[in-house]
């Protein structure tokens, strides 16, 4: 994986996440599924290691990851108080 394989990941999780965080929103579930999956495998040649990215290339991955946290904080604020929910109601039972 070299420098510009690093950059194109990223853009491609930023892109996906984004997609997820409107399939949340519209509680299209079997979207989001599908979304994560493919993200997922985006992600995977990660684990083998990625190249240390300087100057701009670094400047731009860092901007990738701001873009890709704040689609995991708006997934977040959806599935969140579900999340909170589904809990109570397991606990109370």
């Amino acid at each position: 994986m070299n420098a510009d394989d690093v950059l194109a990941m990223y853009e491609n999780l930023a892109g996906l996440t984004g997609q997820m965080t409107h399939a949340a929103k519209a509680g299209d579930w079997h979207e989001f599924a599908q979304l994560n999956m493919e993200a997922r495998a985006q992600a995977a040649p990660a684990v083998a290691g990625m190249p240390e990215l300087t100057g701009a290339k670094r400047l731009s991955k860092v901007d990738l990851l701001k873009q890709l946290m704040a689609n995991d904080r708006a997934i977040r604020d959806v599935t969140d108080p579900w999340d909170d929910q589904v809990g109570r109601a397991l606990h109370a039972h």
